[in-house]
């Protein structure tokens, strides 16, 4: 596959498509965030462990692409040891850029990335602020 030419991807999209970072839960985690694409069918969840306002643990779980996991590995790198709001400044662009670039046609998959990381913290700061819209972790 090393010598093969992956058209459209750039080498750290495959490096984090095969060596995915921070895959799993975070058991009762401080917030999480879901978010899917109904065209392409792809589901992204990242849940945040948060002390003092700094992301410390950050997780991802997905139903997708190879691009799809490339941009949750990077978004979690790129927000691990962040403060809260420096995390929620992370954009879509940003993770396809962290990648060197995203084929035109996966770009949404960075959405995805940069959305749940989003949701994520929504989801923190209403459980922070004891708002019952907060999402319950399912019982396990």
């Amino acid at each position: 596959m090393e010598d093969r030419p992956q058209i459209g991807y750039s080498k750290k999209v495959m490096d984090h498509f095969m060596n995915p970072r921070n895959v799993g839960d975070i058991e009762n985690a401080d917030g999480i965030g879901t978010v899917g694409n109904p065209v392409c069918g792809d589901l992204m969840q990242v849940s945040i462990r948060v002390e003092n306002d700094i992301i410390t643990d950050i997780k991802f779980k997905t139903f997708g692409c190879g691009s799809a996991i490339a941009t949750a590995s990077m978004v979690t790198e790129m927000a691990k040891g962040k403060n809260i709001e420096e995390a929620l400044k992370i954009t879509r662009q940003d993770v396809a850029d962290e990648l060197e670039g995203l084929p035109p046609v996966k770009m949404h998959c960075s959405n995805l990335a940069a959305d749940a990381l989003h949701e994520a913290i929504k989801d923190y700061r209403a459980k922070k602020e004891g708002r019952k819209e907060a999402i319950e972790e399912p019982a396990r």
